[in-house]
């Protein structure tokens, strides 16, 4: 068996012991990114130091240092920056832009002793729920090489779905960090907001959204990430409640082999002794979509000035999002903020009322990698972001979740359990899902 499938807690435990060196684990990541990412182009940039990389943890060994990734390759999604490489926001018009520093996050990574192979394939701006942009192409999901991964961390699952790597960093605006890795089979967390550093980095959209999100094979991993990149430690909770909710209360349709997996899954956590009860969350009438008016507005005021001279340059989804917040009004922004603050408000008050709420990550599986979105959901036609239907809230009520692997559809794709949290609980959430991942993996 390789190094690399191992998980990244056990190998950096093989390389604390002498058992394998990082030269060693260089080597083999360098032959399998070169094996395996032509055919998912998850990789747009790898970095030129990664050999000397590994020299300095082995030199930090030797000086007697406890390195809780010592030697672990990790890939960083391509908005988050890391010193001295090309770092885009998988968009032309950055194509030339190097990262003056690393971003707190890659510099707590590498201070644990991780080594950075490169850079993560993303969407431009990670404003859209698919990878795949006129800068770096499509990325395809290891699953199936006719799907995409989703959006718009799909290049940091691909890498990590493939074996590539055993971690990765992606962003989480609106469930870029829990849909593809449900998409894929594995895990991604988004932590509460704010509790990773975000930057240094490029402006956001959004301010006080987007998050750092950790995305592994297993729990464990995110546990460890989150321990190196936060301080947060995995909690096991004394007893534990799940409040269900199929659809989220937004009335998304959902693909019918989702809410039978979602069914049985409750039901299997049910018949382990966790109390299960139904979740009734109220929105008011608000979906998931509505507060997008936030994202284009802030795209075309970071971007709208070149847009008006050079719209070409961009993926033409993100430059209809460009020109179509040019065309807003402070009222509409400001309408769209109090959306924003309603999904807070209810969301907190359903949390404070159930604890850990559960849901499908999505609505539906991967669907085929030219498309943006999938065209139907459950037979009918699916708005733009009907896939993504059940994460958005969760971001701007600022709270923690993650989404687990829980089974296929008929089709042998992977789908995916969201849990969420109270803001601030993440050791907690962490400890609720890593009792149930042992339960998640034997549904069918």
């Amino acid at each position: 068996m390789s190094a690399l499938d191992l998980t990244a807690r056990d190998l950096a435990a093989a390389v604390r012991r002498g058992d394998i060196t990082p030269a060693a684990i260089v080597a083999e990541t360098l032959a399998r990114a070169a094996e395996r990412n032509p055919a998912i182009n998850a990789i747009c940039h790898m970095n030129p130091d990664f050999e000397a990389e590994a020299d300095r943890v082995t030199q930090r060994l030797s000086a007697g240092e406890n390195l809780p990734l010592a030697g672990v390759p990790v890939l960083i999604k391509d908005n988050i920056w890391v010193k001295g490489l090309r770092v885009s926001q998988g968009s032309r018009l950055f194509a030339d832009h190097i990262a003056p520093e690393d971003a707190e996050s890659v510099r707590r990574l590498r201070t644990a002793g991780a080594m950075i192979l490169g850079i993560a394939t993303c969407s431009e701006f990670g404003c859209k729920g698919a990878t795949n942009s006129p800068h770096h192409g499509i990325t395809r999901n290891p699953v199936d090489l006719t799907l995409g991964p989703g959006g718009s961390s799909g290049g940091s699952v691909a890498a990590v779905a493939a074996g590539i790597v055993p971690l990765a960093l992606g962003t989480d605006a609106g469930g870029s960090s829990r849909r593809p890795p449900a998409h894929t089979g594995l895990c991604g967390m988004k932590p509460t907001y704010d509790l990773i550093p975000y930057g240094p980095s490029f402006p956001e959209p959004v301010w006080g959204i987007s998050v750092i999100c950790p995305i592994a094979r297993n729990m464990g991993d995110i546990a460890l990430a989150m321990e190196v990149m936060a301080g947060v430690h995995a909690a096991a909770p004394d007893t534990l409640r799940i409040a269900a909710s199929p659809d989220f209360g937004t009335g998304q349709v959902v693909e019918p082999d989702v809410a039978r997996n979602f069914s049985e899954v409750m039901q299997a956590i049910g018949q382990a002794g966790i109390t299960v009860q139904s979740a009734e969350i109220d929105w008011g009438g608000i979906k998931g979509h509505d507060i997008l008016p936030l994202q284009f507005a802030g795209l075309a005021q970071a971007y709208g000035h070149v847009w008006r001279d050079t719209p070409d340059i961009f993926d033409p989804i993100i430059a209809k999002q460009i020109e179509t917040g040019l065309s807003l009004t402070g009222v509409d922004v400001a309408a769209a903020h109090q959306t924003s603050y309603r999904m807070r408000s209810v969301l907190r008050a359903a949390l404070d009322r159930y604890g850990i709420i559960a849901t499908p990550t999505t609505p539906c599986p991967a669907w085929p990698a030219e498309l943006s979105a999938p065209e139907t959901i459950a037979g009918q036609p699916a708005g733009p972001r009907d896939h993504a239907a059940f994460t958005p809230q969760v971001n701007h009520a600022g709270v923690p979740a993650l989404s687990l692997p829980c089974g296929v559809d008929g089709n042998g794709l992977p789908l995916g359990l969201q849990l969420i949290a109270p803001a601030g609980q993440d050791g907690a959430l962490i400890g609720a899902a890593q009792l149930l991942e042992s339960l998640l993996k034997d549904i069918a």
